[in-house]
C-alpha cells in the first residue's frame, strides 16, 4: 500500500489527511458526521487507489462510533492509536507546541507510513462475536451500577433504618433481594416497617415473587422490625425515608438491567461456535465466559501466540531495566474488563480444578501474595484458552497440569 489516511475524530466532523509512502499530503478535507461525509471520505480514498482488493489502511484515535464501524464493514483495516501517543508522534513534526485537527490528521497518516507494523488493528471479529462484546460489556456495566446503587442505598440505610439492614444481613444478596426491596418500598421508615402485620408482610413476599417458607419469614420480620434501635427525629425520619425511595428506585433499575443484559448475553452467548470451549474450562460460566469471548473475541489472528494475550489481558509481568536496576512488576497497561473477569475466573478455579489449586498453592509457597499468584493462575489458564482456541479442542485437566506429583494428597 502506497497511500495511508489518518482522522482526527470530533463530536460533529473529522478531518482527513492522506500521504504518499515518501510522506507527501495527496489530500486533506473535513467530512461531516453522518452518511454524506461517510460518502465523501470512501469517495477521496477511491480517486487515490483505493480498491476492494487494496484497500487504504486508516489511523484514528477511537476505536468506537458509527464512522469506526462503518470503516471496518469495508474490510479496511482501521489502527486505533491512542491520543497521548499521537501527542508525542506530534513532537516528531513540530518542536513549538503547535497543533491544529488537520495537523493531527496528518500526524495519523505518518504513524502509519512509518510504524504500522508497531499498531494493532482492530481484530475482524464476527458480526455476532461484536454483538456478543456489545451486551456483555453492557451487562457488566449495569452490575457495577448496581453495586454502586446498592452501596448508596445502604448508606443512607445506617443513618437511620439499622435495623432493615440487621434483618437481611444474613440473606443472600442482601437488601438487593426482591423481597427486600418490596417490603423497603411499602415501608420506607422504621415506624411504618414497625406497623407491619404478619399478614401484610406475607402479602409483600408473594408479591416479591417467593413461593417458600413465607410464614416463617413473615414472622422473622415481623420480630426484626419490632427490635429496638436508635431512631432520627420523627420529619427527620420521614424525610429520609422519602430519600430512601429514590435510591430504591435506581437499585430497583439497575437490578432489572442487569437481569435482563444477562438473559441477552446468555442468549447470544450460546449461540456462538466457541461457547463450548470456554465453558469447558473450570472457573468459567456462561457469562463469565461471555465477558472473556467480548474482549478477545473469535478473530484467530489477532494473537499470534498466548504471550500477547497474555499480556493484552495484565496477566504477564513488565520488565524494567536501566543499568544495573532491574524490576518485574504487574502490568498497569491491559484490558481492564479482561483483567476483571480474569481475577473471577481464576479464583472460581481454585475449587473447580484441583490442578489450578495446586499451582496456586505453589505459587503461594514460593512467596508470591495472593493477587500475584492469582495473576499467574490467570495467565496459566489464558495459555491454555488460547491452545483450546487455536486447534478446537476442550480443556483437558490433565493436558493443562501433567504433574500429578505436585497435586495436594486427597483427604
Amino acid at each position: 500500500m502506497d497511500v495511508f489516511c489518518g482522522i482526527d475524530w470530533a463530536e460533529d466532523h473529522h478531518d482527513i489527511a492522506l500521504t504518499d509512502r515518501d510522506g507527501q499530503l495527496l489530500a486533506r478535507r473535513r467530512i461531516s458526521d453522518d452518511a454524506a461525509g461517510l460518502a465523501s471520505l470512501l469517495a477521496l480514498l477511491a480517486e487515490h487507489g483505493d480498491t476492494a482488493e487494496d484497500l487504504v489502511p486508516v489511523a484514528i484515535e477511537t476505536p468506537r462510533g458509527l464512522l469506526v464501524a462503518c470503516l471496518r464493514a469495508t474490510g479496511r483495516k482501521v489502527y486505533p492509536v491512542n491520543p497521548m501517543a499521537v501527542a508525542r508522534y506530534r513532537d516528531r513534526h513540530s518542536i513549538a507546541g503547535r497543533k491544529s485537527d488537520h495537523g493531527d490528521s496528518f500526524v495519523l497518516a505518518n504513524v502509519l507510513r512509518t510504524d504500522m507494523h508497531a499498531h494493532r488493528p482492530l481484530p475482524a471479529d464476527t458480526e455476532l462475536a461484536q454483538a456478543i462484546a456489545v451486551l456483555a460489556r453492557a451487562q457488566q456495566d449495569a452490575v457495577w451500577d448496581r453495586t454502586t446503587a446498592h452501596n448508596r442505598l445502604r448508606s443512607h440505610l445506617r443513618e437511620y433504618f439499622p435495623g432493615f439492614l440487621a434483618a437481611f444481613a444474613g440473606v443472600r444478596d442482601g437488601i438487593m433481594r426482591p423481597e427486600a426491596r418490596t417490603i423497603l418500598a411499602a415501608a420506607p421508615a422504621p415506624a411504618g416497617a414497625a406497623a407491619l402485620t404478619l399478614a401484610q408482610l406475607r402479602t409483600l413476599l408473594k408479591k416479591a415473587g417467593r413461593s417458600r417458607g413465607i410464614d416463617t419469614e413473615a414472622g422473622r420480620l415481623h420480630q426484626a422490625f419490632r427490635t429496638e434501635q436508635m431512631r432520627q427525629l420523627p420529619l427527620v425520619e420521614q424525610a429520609m425515608g422519602r430519600q430512601a425511595l429514590a435510591l430504591l428506585r435506581q437499585l430497583d433499575a439497575a437490578c432489572t438491567s442487569a437481569d435482563e443484559l444477562e438473559h441477552a448475553v446468555t442468549e447470544s452467548f450460546n449461540q456462538h461456535p466457541d461457547a463450548e470451549i470456554i465453558t469447558s474450562f473450570p472457573g468459567l460460566g456462561i457469562l463469565t465466559g461471555a465477558r472473556v469471548l467480548a474482549e478477545i473475541g473469535d478473530d484467530r489472528s489477532r494473537f499470534t501466540d498466548a504471550k500477547g494475550l497474555k499480556a493484552y489481558a495484565g496477566a504477564a509481568p513488565i520488565t524494567r531495566a536501566s543499568g544495573k536496576t532491574r524490576s518485574v512488576t504487574y502490568r498497569r497497561v491491559k484490558n481492564n474488563r479482561l483483567n476483571a473477569v480474569g481475577y473471577s475466573w481464576a479464583f472460581s478455579a481454585l475449587t473447580a480444578s484441583p490442578g489450578a489449586r495446586a499451582h496456586y498453592d505453589r505459587r503461594r509457597d514460593d512467596g508470591d501474595r495472593h493477587a500475584a499468584a492469582q495473576r499467574n493462575l490467570f495467565g496459566r489458564l489464558l495459555g491454555c484458552l488460547h491452545h483450546c482456541l487455536t486447534t478446537g479442542c476442550e480443556y483437558d485437566e490433565t493436558t493443562a497440569f501433567p504433574n500429578p506429583s505436585k497435586l495436594p494428597a486427597a483427604a
